[in-house]
């Protein structure tokens, strides 16, 4: 009995976040039969104003932010590890289902999820008309963009912005990049403009074979302000649409990629 081969089999892939994301989409990866590389090409560290973080996180458990809204789950390890505790009267936002899931998993309920698109554009147009009300905290990295904070101050709230934590650069390791260059990488995962910005810093030009995939359009976006080549784009910000979308742009007839050859 002949054996169809997966449809990634031969594809070695850039997997740029470690951690638990990172070995989730390797695991994902292997089972469309490609050979994960997982290279982090950022990291998180503690915010530069800790007193002005402290402070918010005060009035955050005193009860003084009607709102808190959560975009990413690096934010729920600051909440966690400082724990962080909010009162029943706050309600939470999460940006998308994989930051409400990081929430749950921190013992924080969430009230409010986009059901459409999981980006700040897609929370700022499913805002709850009848709670254009109060006071809102927003805890992001200290590059984040300012979408949501300016969105939701135009819908009328009060809006405040804290640095949670720094978003730095992580140099590649010399034979990843070697990797890359040769065109042995037949495909690498973007997952947000940070990553972008520094593929495009680290390993740019790419070989022209060489498969650009995001998460969702607004990384493409900054892939390409970046001066980055984009050829998949996963219509939802989860790792297993990312997946999916090199999967069919392979099967769909993408140039062949295997191991001995690159």
């Amino acid at each position: 009995m002949t054996v169809k081969p997966k449809p990634l089999s031969g594809w070695r892939v850039l997997v740029p976040r470690g951690g638990r994301w990172g070995d989730t989409v390797a695991a994902t990866l292997r089972g469309h039969g490609a050979v994960p590389v997982i290279a982090p090409l950022i990291n998180f560290a503690s915010s530069d104003d800790a007193q002005t973080l402290a402070n918010a996180f005060y009035e955050l458990q005193d009860g003084q932010f009607d709102w808190l809204v959560v975009t990413s789950a690096t934010t729920v390890d600051v909440l966690a590890g400082q724990s962080v505790i909010v009162p029943p009267t706050t309600r939470i936002a999460a940006v998308g289902e994989t930051t409400a899931a990081a929430l749950a998993v921190a013992g924080y309920q969430v009230t409010f999820i986009p059901e459409g698109d999981n980006s700040a554009r897609g929370l700022l147009k499913e805002w709850p008309i009848a709670e254009i009300t109060g006071r809102v905290l927003i805890p992001q990295s200290d590059i984040a963009e300012p979408t949501l904070v300016s969105g939701l101050a135009e819908l009328g709230l009060d809006v405040q912005f804290v640095s949670a934590y720094r978003t730095v650069g992580v140099p590649i390791a010399q034979h990843v990049a070697a990797d890359v260059a040769s065109g042995r990488i037949g495909a690498v995962l973007v997952t947000s403009g940070s990553v972008a910005r520094q593929v495009a810093e680290q390993l740019a030009p790419l070989p022209d074979a060489t498969i650009v995939a995001c998460i969702g359009p607004r990384t493409a976006f900054d892939a390409r302000a970046a001066g980055l080549n984009v050829h998949v784009i996963a219509e939802s910000r989860s790792a297993d649409a990312l997946v999916d979308a090199l999967v069919e742009f392979v099967t769909a007839g993408a140039p062949e990629n295997t191991e001995e050859e690159r």
